[in-house]
């Protein structure tokens, strides 16, 4: 984006020449816009392993197999689009994996 010399307002192409949008004034040659982008270090990504850890909040719930009063949910859409979610549990302690329909 160039700007006028004489008012400082945004300069535009008309006709092949540029020309001040507030002002009127003409610039004696065309603009030359340069875009550039120096990168100087890649971005690392990180992979979480699910052996390593779980990003699923840990709420109260009795596990149904080993009674543990802990563990992970998720919900997902199993049925059709007009029903309510499916909501799954996963026990802290013995990873039994259980579902809850409402």
């Amino acid at each position: 984006m160039e700007f006028c010399e004489k008012c400082g307002g945004m300069l535009t192409i008309k006709n092949n020449k540029a020309v001040c949008t507030s002002c009127g004034h003409k610039a004696k040659k065309k603009p030359k816009i340069k875009v550039a982008e120096k990168v100087k270090q890649k971005e690392s990504i990180s992979v979480i392993q699910e052996k390593d850890s779980s990003t699923h909040p840990i709420i109260d719930i009795k596990c149904t197999k080993c009674k543990n009063k802990k563990a992970f949910f998720w919900t997902m859409q199993t049925r059709a689009s007009d029903e309510s979610e499916t909501k799954f549990y996963k026990c802290t302690k013995c990873n039994h994996t259980w579902r809850v329909y409402k």
